[in-house]
């Protein structure tokens, strides 16, 4: 079979990539510092030690290019990785189109989903801190599981403080938690100040993922044995996930092709931070590549949010970083992508977009679900809502190849699958998922909070 011919394309686990890629080492300008929730001074290594290992500080501080993955991290990667790329020949056909579409696929994990990729080292650096319990929130509940998988790994206890929306919305997975060791608790809840006090103002809160963090955080933060491990955002989560990128790269350069553009879904942005944080290097340098994050209509963080220092977190616990934010107030409408209900963006990502370097664009829901049938009805892979938002992308620049008669190379990363998302498909098959629009009026109610620096 010559290479043109591939419909997927492995490496071996020698192939493993030995290293995390640190995108800030190639930055033409750095984020601009986080700072201290109480001191608005900026951050110190110290600031952080109550919540993190030493060594995942460093992580989150570090500017050097290459940081090398520890040996006993990568043998766990071995289970799941590399993981493969297929090329979607099936939609290529459905859409007749004359550009290759590749995904590099991560619901082969044993989460579903890239989660792991950060879980696994998070764990692994806080068992070697001496830490018995980690805390974390949870959206969709692809982190939830993921970061359950990694404590039952190295021994650790794990809660986890999942947004109600989506406790209620997706069972099976805050069950899938609990098979792994997980203690789940629908957020905002009555076990944390912060969550009290929420409910008190809102009894029926749909809950988000900054109120979530907030009661993470409170948890972590009032326990000795306890560390916060944190899923997307942060610089030290992002570079775990450029694994994805990395070896998406090595899988094209064996046939001969390479991307453009290249797409991921985009909440807090480490999956798209992972995909494509890769290919930044060669952008910088002249190399003709666009990089496109994907947001739902409904929490349009990079597309309508504003550059500006903000929380994390609902209540105030969280570093202050400069990102792109809806504000840290904003609870989202209820929909289905609960892994993208988030009101802030990576400050990597952010400073990558307000910079040109990456661009965003934004779906409503409908058009996504429509572009996750095509592709399960083409593929025989039922995506992540998240995922289909690439997916929706992916479509749209193939059809404009269709237009333009150009053999472009696209490629997307399909970050999970969608097997604990039945409900939603089934919302959509039968007419009753509705598209939900963040006014201008909900837009200016989010922002008007945001923090004096």
């Amino acid at each position: 079979m010559s290479k043109d011919d591939l419909n997927r394309i492995f490496l071996s686990e020698e192939e493993i990539p030995t290293h995390w890629y640190n995108v800030q080492a190639d930055m033409p300008n750095l984020p601009a510092p986080s700072l201290n929730p109480k001191t608005k001074q900026p951050l110190k290594f110290e600031d952080l030690q109550a919540i993190f290992p030493d060594e995942l500080i460093r992580q989150e501080m570090s500017t050097e290019r290459w940081i090398e993955i520890p040996e006993e991290v990568r043998e766990a990667y071995k289970k799941w990785r590399p993981s493969p790329l297929y090329r979607a020949r099936g939609l290529e056909k459905a859409l007749d189109t004359p550009a290759e579409i590749y995904y590099k696929y991560e619901g082969t994990s044993p989460s579903g989903s890239h989660k792991i990729n950060s879980s696994i080292p998070q764990a692994y650096y806080n068992k070697q801190a001496g830490i018995k319990r980690l805390a974390t929130e949870t959206g969709a509940g692809q982190w939830g599981t993921a970061l359950s998988i990694a404590c039952q790994a190295f021994g650790l206890e794990c809660v986890v403080y999942m947004v109600k929306i989506s406790y209620e919305q997706k069972p099976y997975r805050r069950h899938l938690m609990n098979v792994y060791g997980g203690r789940v608790i629908a957020s905002p809840s009555m076990e944390t100040e912060c969550g009290r006090q929420i409910l008190a103002k809102d009894p029926n809160s749909l809950g988000s993922l900054g109120i979530a963090i907030s009661e993470a955080v409170e948890d972590a933060a009032g326990r000795d044995d306890t560390n916060y491990a944190l899923g997307s955002v942060l610089n030290h989560v992002t570079l775990h996930q450029t694994v994805i990128g990395q070896e998406a790269k090595a899988q094209l350069a064996k046939i001969d092709r390479y991307p453009d553009p290249v797409i991921g879904c985009c909440g807090g942005g480490t999956n798209f931070g992972g995909i494509s944080f890769p290919f930044v290097k060669d952008k910088i340098e002249g190399k003709k590549v666009r990089l496109l994050a994907v947001e739902p209509a409904a929490c349009p963080t990079l597309t309508r949010g504003k550059f500006a220092y903000d929380y994390g977190d609902t209540a105030q616990l969280t570093p202050i970083m400069k990102m792109y934010t809806l504000g840290h107030d904003f609870v989202p409408p209820g929909i289905h992508s609960g892994g993208l209900r988030y009101h802030g963006a990576s400050p990597l990502v952010s400073q990558l977009y307000h910079d040109g370097l990456i661009e965003a664009v934004a779906y409503g829901q409908n058009e996504v679900f429509a572009a996750a049938l095509k592709f399960a009805r083409t593929e025989g892979i039922l995506p992540a809502p998240e995922s289909s938002h690439a997916i929706k992308a992916a479509i749209d620049e193939a059809l404009k190849c269709r237009e333009s008669g150009e053999k472009k190379v696209i490629l997307f990363c399909l970050s999970g699958h969608g097997h604990f998302d039945l409900a939603a498909y089934e919302s959509y098959l039968s007419g009753r998922l509705k598209d939900v629009e963040y006014t201008d009026e909900m837009i200016a109610e989010g922002l008007k909070n945001l923090p004096r620096i």
